[in-house]
């Protein structure tokens, strides 16, 4: 005999031309892939050396990865929880047939497409968003960067000078397609003494940016270059520096050694506010 429970569940079930469980089967929870994770792993694993795996990211990429092969986009041999070069071009071909173009196709994972992609598979937790486009001092960003831009400013207590923004392609060559898409940010320096520049790439580093001061010797007039962890509308260029910071590199060409502060953990934005 079915419970009231049981009988009120079944009718609201009939009302909305659903149909119902079976009285006393058991719904199995689908699991759960944290974007977090995913995205963590999007940016570290390409630029590993070897087939390494991201911490704390192993299952979450599995699910992703998984999906991907499902779809005759991925070779089986990749489905490992390592989402290395193989599995980003596999997750930018997925984008690319839901119609995506540009840095919406680069193979770095966004909400909706990560949601479609695991439709009866998994669900989504721990969702990153890059927000809206803005303008604050001056230059193109989105919601999340001007956030951590701002709680930066206030642990320097000092405004910062924008020289170049996001979302700006083609606008500055040296920046070899870093600026394209979001979370990448150019910063003035001018008057600030060595010591200064150092604290104010410490602190960028503290709320979540990979951050370098850029110097002539380098090749560049004297600026911090920051790039915004984890935005999920970074440029393949911005995406590749991001992995490299963590990875202890410099963010150029050349993949020298991390010549900024030290920052320890390495946390993005949302884990800082978490801390």
């Amino acid at each position: 005999m079915l419970t009231k429970v049981a009988v009120l569940a079944t009718a609201t079930a009939l009302s909305l031309g659903v149909a119902a469980a079976p009285a006393g089967a058991e719904v199995t929870a689908l699991p759960t892939a944290s974007m977090e994770a995913v995205l963590k792993a999007a940016q570290i694993d390409p630029r590993r050396a070897d087939s390494a795996l991201t911490p704390g990211a192993k299952d979450s990429v599995l699910l992703v990865e998984q999906a991907l092969a499902a779809k005759g986009l991925l070779a089986q041999q990749y489905v490992d929880g390592h989402f290395g070069t193989s599995t980003i071009t596999a997750y930018s071909g997925y984008q690319k047939s839901l119609g995506y173009t540009g840095i919406d196709a680069s193979g770095l994972p966004g909400k909706t497409s990560l949601e479609k992609l695991g439709e009866g598979r998994y669900t989504v937790t721990a969702v990153v968003s890059a927000g809206s486009r803005l303008t604050y001092h001056g230059k193109t960003m989105n919601t999340r960067t001007k956030a951590m831009l701002v709680k930066a400013e206030g642990l320097l207590g000092r405004q910062l000078t924008i020289t170049q923004g996001s979302y700006n392609p083609g606008g500055v060559g040296a920046s070899a397609g870093t600026h394209d898409g979001g979370g990448a940010l150019d910063i003035g320096v001018e008057g600030m003494s060595s010591t200064t520049r150092t604290d104010v790439a410490r602190k960028l580093r503290q709320v979540g940016f990979a951050a370098w001061v850029r110097t002539p010797a380098q090749g560049f007039a004297y600026h911090i270059h920051a790039i915004a962890l984890s935005d999920p509308d970074l440029s393949s260029g911005a995406q590749h520096q991001a992995g490299d910071y963590y990875l202890g590199y410099n963010g150029l060409a050349g993949r020298g050694s991390d010549d900024g502060p030290a920052v320890t953990p390495k946390l993005t934005w949302e884990e800082y506010q978490r801390s």
